[in-house]
């Protein structure tokens, strides 16, 4: 059942890896029986599905759920079913490769004013001013 993301990407199934732990947490005794965490694993660095660049922007956008080995881990103990859970991780694996495919806007740059310079200036200036009255009150 492969994962799929856009029209033109799907994820295959050889590139995820699913890993069912105990839970953490209150609970009750079901929590210390039954494995419904799951953690998946993406293989992203090796997967051919996606371009370089957005490889780049995943792993920008996974911060520390990026492995040194160049796979996307997610964990996902939110319900007390294994199958939701599994949903749940797949369905935040797909929206974290949805962000990395868009491409960021490029910034341009803007310089500020000579007008808007002036005006700064003299606003401290004028501050300064004020400041420099507030001095010790001398009789003369």
């Amino acid at each position: 059942m492969s994962l799929h993301i856009t029209d033109q990407i799907a994820i295959a199934d050889w590139e995820l890896t699913e890993h069912f732990v105990r839970s953490s947490g209150p609970g009750g005794q079901n929590v210390n029986k039954v494995a419904t965490a799951v953690e998946l694993r993406f293989e992203a660095a090796r997967s051919p599905n996606l371009p370089v660049p957005v490889k780049t922007r995943l792993r920008r956008l996974a911060g520390q759920r990026w492995t040194g080995e160049g796979a996307v881990l997610i964990k996902c103990d939110e319900t007390r079913s294994q199958a939701r859970n599994r949903e749940i991780a797949r369905e935040r694996l797909a929206e974290l490769i949805r962000k990395a495919l868009e491409r960021p806007k490029r910034r341009i740059q803007t310089r500020v004013s000579q007008n808007q310079k002036r005006k700064r200036v003299d606003a401290k200036k004028k501050r300064g001013e004020v400041k420099a009255l507030r001095g010790a009150v001398r009789d003369d």
